[in-house]
């Protein structure tokens, strides 16, 4: 047995170390698991958002390209006619299936992984790059204008489609320029619409001999007509009716006939030129949104880079390289650097909350163990002692709490984006783990038994703190001075400026500091008044009020900040709503719209009145090629009262009945647009329209919009003016809260269209993008919201065994519940309504500074919508009350349960000498 310094002997029980980290969190466990939930839903939150946007981003750059269609992301390469003129070859040989075939293996690997492409959609072939004309009196002929063709050799049609009738064409025993006739296939949709049969017999004429005679062998069915192997070419598919150009426009067909693979050195026997061509077709399933950047780059350097170089040497020097899926990439990345830069102001915001939250955790900690770490520092100590054991007591609850979150959401959304996953989990770890020790260090820098008070009232702030709220101010005044003159974009970044989307953040950061430095000011103006009120409440709820801890910039810098973030994205969804409403209505032009009403549809109007839903019909009588003077305008006959009525319910396009009206004089007053009465002026002109009735107007009033017309240019005009008058409309105008879908479409009957502004509503979203923008600032309010209650009940949590020691030492000197309730809620109601007011005001504030550099028109509608105007952003009063009133609320609803609680505990408990209190 050794012996220590002291002369006693060392023990086995004097050299037992108690483990720190395990005493602890058997001491607490609620504590520890309190924070362990915590961290582990915010790690949920932050680790879902990057592959959240991926899946967005990768969503809509997919949703872009299919509807732009094969024949616009297709990489088209064809040979020019250079390719046989300066080659010392034959021609045939430079057309013949082994010319197609040899290149188009070496093409399928040039773009790599850059551009994956799909082998079974992608096509080679040869094709006459002239349409030809057939005069066959039997083909289908619109306007009397005879239909085209190409003539295709291309391969894979056998594995493509499915023989409905006769045999596949083969090629001629001799294919080359002295070829007389040729076998061909066409599809079923061909067929049908040119009236082709198999048997049918094409002609084509030659510049010298016999026309060349193509017969049709059999017909075939795409197995996936949309695919690009069958829509990459114009009319290989589906015959396309085109018009001619000239005074009188003439529809004729364009078809396409499909030769043997290899019978492309026949098509020297025609007229149209032929030549080698190959499309590549992207494999869409492969395109990723994170590789936007090389899949652009890979698309230039295809168009004229190093990939065409090699695609030269592969094929021929004299090739044409074509496609418009550089253009398809362009417009998906300009909407997303549209809306990623408004994705990142919610995400700022609602980070910085969390943060805040984590960190009013680690205070609140540190405050309730105040009086252990004051004696562990008083028995010596050290500061980097102390901080040690506690990050080891939070990194332990932390750290897998943080892993827990990020793998669930690693499972609830997605797999994108790993690495920035992992790093905002571990950036919540982080946080969750220094808050803790940092606090405490901070608060006992020195040693110390006793501490002073630390009253709202009597605190007073230094220099230094004075120094970083000027910086403060200064660095926000910049960034809503950016944001309001650039925008939210950043040159083209899709993320956008960080600065720029901290603005909402360092809004309300300045808002927190100017309101704890004022808060004092009404505290200490009642206190002298409330010393004279009769009671103990008032002055008691005043004073206590007034003594509550001096650091309430973390928790109001939470609230308002919660606060902010929740009125911002509440006010954007409501803008967002706002702006496909009013997108549906220039559509729409109402609630419903009934059009293609013929001269036999009588009754329509009164069987639409008595729809269920419908509460008034507006009946007009169109024309979209009326003429005024010698230009081509829309026309609309009203009964002017009714459409009136109707304009200014829809809050757009409002006018004086009275002015509309026609008195019966040789001029009828008319609703123009701007360019019209820019033309005529008051300046009466004559009318002309197509059932040869005609009339002289003069524009009376200008309206850029109408609800029968839209925003072209229009006139308008009293329907009792037209020969006819209204009898009958060739459309209504509904109005209903909202009217009956299917009871409308039967009352109009099956030859009417109609067409309802819900569904114009639904339309409007062409993107995922839009969508997923709107889902993140949902669940931006969302959680703003709930971060601001968790600050909240911190923050009263942080006082809550104080209140109840104080409210047993009063019920031993007679004071009721009742009278106890209302201590504690109006003690909490002073800051609860600082916070409430503070932040309103501020989110008010932040939108009105902000709105003039956020634009939502390209998150509620897509690029094909009408023309509603810019849609700007705008403070929503619901977004801006209900979470200040919930607020208050939530403070009232805990003050008196902790009452009550307090109650039902009894006295006895909380009286006990030795608790710290």
């Amino acid at each position: 047995m050794t012996e220590r310094p002291s002369g006693r002997p060392r023990t086995a029980a004097s050299r037992v170390t108690v483990p720190w980290v395990r005493t602890r969190l058997r001491t607490a466990p609620g504590a520890a698991a309190a924070l362990a939930l915590l961290v582990a839903v915010t790690a949920f939150l932050a680790a879902a958002l990057p592959p959240a946007l991926d899946r967005y981003d990768e969503e809509g750059m997919r949703r872009a390209l299919e509807a732009a269609g094969p024949t616009r992301t297709s990489v088209q390469i064809q040979v020019s006619d250079a390719d046989m003129y300066l080659s010392d070859g034959p021609w045939e040989d430079l057309l013949s299936q082994e010319a197609v075939e040899g290149p188009f293996a070496k093409l399928l690997t040039l773009p790599g992984r850059a551009l994956p492409l799909d082998e079974d959609q992608s096509s080679a072939g040869v094709r006459t790059t002239r349409a030809m004309k057939a005069p066959d009196p039997y083909l289908s002929q619109p306007d009397g204008v005879a239909p085209v063709f190409h003539l295709v050799a291309q391969g894979g049609v056998a594995e493509h489609s499915r023989l409905t009738q006769g045999r596949l064409p083969k090629a001629p025993e001799d294919p080359g320029p002295g070829a007389g006739s040729l076998e061909a296939a066409v599809t079923t949709e061909t067929a049908q619409k040119l009236n082709i049969r198999v048997g049918s017999v094409v002609h084509f004429p030659r510049a010298e001999g016999d026309p060349l005679a193509v017969r049709v062998t059999g017909l075939v069915a795409p197995r996936e007509p949309d695919g690009a192997y069958w829509s990459a070419l114009p009319e290989l598919g589906r015959p396309h009716r085109m018009v001619t150009q000239g005074p009188v426009p003439s529809q004729y067909w364009a078809g396409a006939l499909l030769l043997a693979p290899d019978a492309g050195p026949a098509l020297l026997a025609t007229p149209g030129a032929p030549a080698r061509y190959w499309t590549l077709a992207p494999d869409l399933s492969a395109l990723q949104g994170r590789d936007l950047e090389a899949l652009t780059s890979a698309v230039a350097s295809l168009e004229g880079g190093p990939l065409l170089e090699r695609i030269t040497a592969a094929v021929s020097p004299n090739l044409d390289v074509s496609t418009d899926l550089d253009d398809v990439l362009g417009g998906h990345k300009g909407l997303w650097s549209a809306i990623g830069p408004l994705v990142a102001v919610a995400a700022f915001g609602t980070g910085t909350v969390a943060a805040v939250v984590l960190f009013m955790a680690g205070g609140l900690a540190a405050e309730r163990r105040r009086a252990e770490l004051t004696l562990l520092r008083a028995r010596g100590a050290s500061l980097r002692g102390l901080a040690g054991r506690l990050l080891a007591e939070t990194v332990v609850v932390a750290v897998p709490a943080a892993a827990l979150g990020l793998l669930a959401a690693r499972l609830a959304v997605g797999t994108g984006r790993p690495a920035q996953s992992a790093v905002a989990a571990g950036a919540v770890a982080l946080v969750a783990a220094l808050a803790l020790p940092l606090r405490a260090v901070a608060a006992h820098r020195a040693v110390g038994v006793h501490t002073g008070r630390e009253d709202v009232v009597r605190a007073r702030p230094s220099k230094r703190r004075l120094v970083a709220e000027v910086t403060l101010l200064a660095v926000a005044a910049g960034a809503v001075l950016t944001l309001r003159t650039r925008g939210t974009s950043a040159d083209g970044d899709p993320t956008g400026d960080e600065l720029v989307s901290l603005a909402p953040v360092l809004v309300a950061v300045i808002a927190a500091l100017v309101l704890v430095r004022l808060y004092p000011l009404p505290l200490r103006g009642l206190a002298r008044p409330a010393r004279r009120m009769r009671g103990v409440v008032g002055p008691l709820s005043l004073a206590r009020a007034g003594r509550a801890g001096g650091s309430t910039v973390l928790p109001l810098l939470a609230l308002l900040t919660a606060l902010t973030t929740a009125a911002f994205g509440g006010s954007v969804l409501t803008g967002v709503t706002d702006a496909r409403e009013r997108a549906a209505v220039f559509a729409v032009g109402a609630d419903a719209r009934v059009f293609g009403l013929t001269e036999a549809a009588k009754g329509v109007e009164e069987r639409v009145r008595r729809t269920p839903g419908v509460e008034d019909v507006t009946p007009v009588k169109v024309s979209y090629s009326a003429l005024a003077g010698n230009q081509r305008v829309s026309l609309a006959g009203v009964e002017p009262d009714t459409y009136a009525a109707l304009s200014s319910r829809l809050d757009d396009g409002a006018f004086d009945a009275d002015t509309l009206k026609a008195d019966g004089a040789d001029t009828v007053p008319a609703l123009g647009s701007p360019a019209l009465a820019e033309r005529f002026g008051d300046d009466p002109f004559p009318v002309i329209l197509e059932d040869g009735d005609s009339f002289t107007a003069r524009v009376v009033a200008v309206r850029t919009w109408t609800p029968a017309l839209g925003a072209d240019d229009f006139l308008v005009v009293d329907g009792s003016a037209l020969r006819a008058g209204l009898e009958p409309p060739t459309g209504l105008l509904v109005t209903g809260d909202p009217p009956d879908a299917a009871a409308l479409r039967k009352a109009a009957g099956d030859d009417a269209q109609v067409q309802l502004r819900s569904d114009v509503v639904a339309a409007t979203v062409e993107s995922p993008l839009q969508t997923g923008a709107e889902r993140v600032y949902a669940a931006a309010v969302a959680a703003g919201a709930a971060y601001a209650a968790l600050a909240l009940l911190l923050t009263l949590l942080r006082a809550a065994p104080e209140r109840a020691a104080l409210l047993a030492r009063l019920r031993t000197m007679g004071l009721t519940r009742a009278q106890g309730r209302r201590l504690l809620i109006l003690e909490s109601l002073p800051q609860a309504v600082l916070a409430a007011v503070g932040g309103a005001l501020t989110a008010w504030a932040a939108i009105r500074l902000l709105a003039p550099g956020i634009d939502l028109t390209t998150v509620a509608v897509s690029t094909g919508a009408p023309a509603a105007g810019r849609a700007l952003l705008r403070a929503d009063q619901l977004s801006l009350l209900v979470p200040a009133l919930a607020m208050v609320a939530l403070t009232v609803g805990v003050a008196a349960a902790q009452a009550w609680w307090s109650g039902r505990r009894g006295a006895v408990r909380e009286l006990r000498a030795g608790d710290a209190r």
